[in-house]
């Protein structure tokens, strides 16, 4: 092989060499500029990863606290239902205490108020007299001191003689003819009758006027 066909040969080999070494270079060019595209969706990918888990570790966050509130709110009720229990039932066991002292002890007033009557009796009874006149006034005297203790506490004695019969207060047990008196007029009383304020203690025993 002559000289300058060798030469011609390597200037073609050196040719080839040349444009596959730029293409080469255009390829890597092209694989390097792709690499960035590639790159980018995978970290928006990991940084959209990250704000759900995020999120959703913030929603985890909020329904646990919300839980907890829920909690304490219902203990908070539980303790409010308890302590109003607790005050009822003491409210309860007053009023009964009080129930039970008002009636055991209803006739402390009119009994320290009957206390200076029965002294008063006793002296009487103890006293030794011949003054009969004496003795009788300080009888009625005591009568009347009874009397003026049981109005203060309510007695009242219930109108009988020449009123008409009333069968809620008076208690028929005879009749009488009595020219001047209409029927139906009380003629006599047997036995008083007394109220209690408004409530009839023991009806007025009576004899009623009929012709």
């Amino acid at each position: 092989m002559s000289e300058d066909k060798k030469k011609h040969i390597k200037i073609e080999d050196d040719k080839e060499a040349e444009e596959a070494k730029a293409a080469e270079e255009k390829a890597e060019e092209a694989k390097a500029a792709e690499e960035p595209e590639k790159e980018a969706p995978a970290e928006e990918a990991a940084g959209e990863q990250k704000e759900a888990g995020e999120a959703e570790a913030e929603a985890k966050a909020a329904e646990e606290k919300s839980g907890e509130d829920e909690k304490a709110a219902a203990e908070a009720e539980s303790e409010r239902y308890m302590r109003l229990m607790a005050e009822f039932q003491n409210y309860k066991k007053r009023a009964a205490k009080e129930k039970t002292d008002t009636l055991q002890y209803a006739n402390e007033k009119i009994v320290s108020e009957l206390l200076p009557v029965l002294d008063n009796f006793e002296r009487a009874l103890a006293t030794e007299t011949n003054d009969i006149d004496g003795y009788a006034k300080g009888m009625q005297l005591i009568f009347e001191q009874l009397r003026k203790a049981l109005e203060n506490a309510g007695l009242e004695e219930i109108k009988a003689m020449d009123e008409s019969f009333d069968p809620n207060v008076h208690n028929a047990v005879m009749t009488a003819n009595v020219e001047d008196k209409d029927d139906g007029i009380i003629t006599m009383v047997l036995q008083k009758g007394y109220k209690l304020r408004d409530k009839v203690v023991r009806p007025s025993m009576v004899a009623v006027n009929k012709k």
